[in-house]
């Protein structure tokens, strides 16, 4: 059963079109990965699903309700939560105080506590650091506490943007491992990923990504096999 349809979007900035009918699914307790070149509309089709863009066109249905016009804010009390590119960190802020303002909302305020033993458990070294402002994390810290702090959000769906970005690639596969993890507890996962092999390689369920419309699809197992995305985007 798909937790979120994201059918026929249009959409883009001023009147710069991006998407031109982009269809993806979500499957309920799977890790999908949706996998792209730079500037394909990734990031935008992420933003718009999430309500920080409006769709021009199509539908967004997240758990069986029509969420095509609301806010992200809403969608986040819904449980669907982004860890945006970049981090997005308060840097000036302790590790600690990072993952409290994940759990603002009033749906993750009752499991906040759950939710802070069990990012800690997962980022022992977050734990470690509780009191050390975010900003003098090294890069991969940044990053494991920018997934933290989405868990801590309580989500239902977690959509990640670029994990593996700027990090060594021993700090990618821990963090790959801790994708895992989430999927064994039940969350649903969006993985929006350049390193598509790895991405295919962790995921149960692809999407490819081309000048704004989905391209190719099918069990990641597969499409790691496709000849056109093993040339396209393996090198292979």
């Amino acid at each position: 059963m798909a937790l979120l349809e994201v059918k026929d979007i249009t959409s883009g900035y001023g009147d710069v079109q991006i998407l031109w009918g982009s269809t993806l699914s979500l499957e309920k307790g799977k890790l999908t990965c949706l996998v792209g070149g730079n500037g394909v509309g990734k990031t935008t089709l992420l933003r718009t699903v999430m309500g920080l863009i409006r769709p021009w066109g199509g539908t967004i249905m997240f758990d069986g309700k029509d969420v095509s016009k609301l806010p992200a804010s809403t969608k986040a009390e819904m449980g669907l939560v982004l860890v945006p590119e970049g981090r997005q960190l308060f840097t000036d802020m302790s590790v600690y105080e990072n993952l409290e303002m994940g759990a603002t909302n009033q749906r993750a305020r009752p499991n906040a506590v759950k939710n802070l033993e069990r990012v800690y458990e997962m980022f022992p070294r977050l734990k470690e650091r509780s009191n050390q402002k975010a900003g003098t994390l090294s890069g991969g810290e940044q990053q494991m506490l920018a997934v933290a702090r989405g868990i801590m959000a309580d989500p239902v769906a977690l959509i990640i943007d670029e994990l593996s970005l700027g990090l060594a690639p021993v700090l990618v596969l821990q963090l790959f491992e801790s994708l895992k993890l989430l999927r064994e507890e039940g969350i649903t996962l969006l993985l929006v990923e350049q390193n598509v092999q790895l991405a295919l390689a962790i995921s149960d369920y692809g999407f490819v990504l081309a000048e704004g419309k989905v391209e190719l699809e099918g069990p990641a197992r597969k499409l790691i096999k496709d000849k056109h995305v093993r040339a396209a985007y393996l090198g292979l």
